[in-house]
């Protein structure tokens, strides 16, 4: 049986991660961050999610050196734990990842019609009030094969447009940073926060999960690593990730905000984009935020492709869900069965629209944040050395933390009712082909 290709590195591993991280968040959800915390409610909020992050990426550094397994989430609670539990804990962690693939897919299409309004144009139906436009749709769904196609030929295909993506990404945002310090002004960020600052930080910290999602994904394609990388080198990635990432949010937030007095910006769409546009009374920084968003898109897109495919191809392996899934392309070797299945899921989720987007970023920050928590503990009660103990019982509390924020009706930005029912549909299929395998 033909085995996954052996081709990523360094470069390639942090890119995955960053990328899987960072897509377009801080353009299209810029107004609700600003409006949970205020400028430094939400760099708190972000700042102290990364930083707290730190020994949950710590674990996974060292369950992917002593398990290099696809299966992720799945494959190490197997060590500790009942098969079925096990199985809905990879399942959820598969959520996480999936879930992103269509809410970038119906971006893509919100993105252009900013910049072509004309595409807002031919209703074909309605979800949850929202419309849903032809040629926005069309968009969707021609990145969604686009990519598709990408990773059914080659995961060094897949690696070098993630590379050129993140690049291109981190220089366009160096540039956004030098016009927001030149243009800006310290008053701007007048209120600091949106309410009491620990509400404000609370409520940003609730959506950390789901926007700091990505650094795990390293272990998904450990299996693809190259001959010659070492095994510490999974951690320095994760880590590299974390740092950038959470800099990258606080940052994003700390420019939109000194550019542009803040509260004037709420409800807005594309926020980013208005603040600049507003601050230089010119298009031309909208543009290129709109370029480097592109950017971001595109790399949010295929890292979440990468490793939701790579957990449903596992899943196939150990015939948890039908085999199928996890058979290897002859040629490309790749997950060829499993690509094609994420694929398919996408573009049924491309078809709920916009009433898709603030609902699965709540979704996606309680999956996360649940799988973070099973590694953890599966890793603690595996591992007896107590200075390892202490640092996992440090992730363990955190991603606890995060996930009861999510789920704990007291909390101001629980789930809601339509959250638990999106929960429980994704937990039911995962019933059925368990079931059917």
């Amino acid at each position: 049986m033909a085995k996954l290709a052996r081709k990523l590195r360094l470069a390639d591993y942090f890119a995955l991660a960053f990328g899987t991280m960072v897509g377009v968040g801080w353009l299209v959800l810029m107004d609700d961050w600003l409006g949970r915390g205020g400028p430094v409610g939400a760099m708190l909020g972000f700042a102290l999610g990364g930083i707290l992050l730190l020994p949950v990426g710590y674990v996974y550094g060292q369950w992917v050196q002593r398990l290099p397994d696809a299966a992720g989430e799945a494959a190490y609670t197997a060590q500790v734990f009942p098969p079925i539990v096990s199985y809905f804990t990879g399942w959820i962690m598969l959520l996480a990842y999936f879930i992103v693939c269509p809410w970038e897919a119906v971006a893509v299409g919100k993105l252009a019609a900013y910049i072509f309004p004309s595409l807002n144009s031919f209703e074909l139906y309605r979800v949850a009030g929202q419309p849903v436009f032809l040629p926005r749709l069309v968009l969707g769904i021609a990145l969604t094969l686009f990519l598709a196609l990408l990773n059914y030929r080659g995961i060094r295909l897949s690696a070098n447009f993630q590379n050129w993506t993140t690049t291109f990404v981190l220089l366009l945002f160096v540039a956004l940073l030098g016009i927001s310090a030149v243009y800006g002004a310290p008053a701007n960020f007048r209120p600091a926060f949106q309410g009491a600052p620990w509400i404000s930080i609370v409520l940003t910290l609730q959506i950390v999960p789901y926007f700091m999602t990505g650094f795990e994904s390293v272990p998904k394609v450990a299996e693809e690593a190259h001959l010659e990388f070492p095994s510490t080198g999974f951690f320095r990635a994760i880590a590299m990730a974390l740092f950038v990432g959470a800099g990258f949010y606080v940052l994003a937030i700390a420019a939109v905000a000194y550019v542009a007095p803040w509260q004037g910006l709420l409800g807005k769409h594309f926020v980013t984009a208005i603040a600049f546009e507003q601050a230089l009374g010119a298009r031309w920084p909208v543009r290129l935020i709109l370029v480097m968003a592109m950017f971001g898109l595109f790399q949010c897109f295929n890292g979440n492709f990468v490793a939701s495919s790579r957990l449903l191809f596992a899943y196939g392996r150990r015939g948890t869900i039908p085999p199928r899934f996890g058979e290897v392309h002859a040629k490309f070797l790749t997950p060829s069965v499993a690509v094609l299945g994420i694929t398919a899921g996408t573009l049924a989720g491309v078809l709920l629209g916009d009433a898709l987007l603030v609902p699965v970023t709540e979704v996606g920050s309680m999956a996360s944040a649940l799988g973070w928590m099973a590694a953890c503990v599966s890793f603690w009660l595996v591992e007896k050395r107590i200075s390892m103990r202490v640092v996992t019982g440090l992730g363990i509390m955190v991603s606890l933390l995060l996930f009861l924020m999510k789920v704990l009706p007291i909390i101001p930005g629980h789930f809601s009712l339509a959250e638990w029912i999106a929960l429980g549909i994704w937990l039911a299929l995962g019933a059925i082909l368990r079931t059917r395998s």
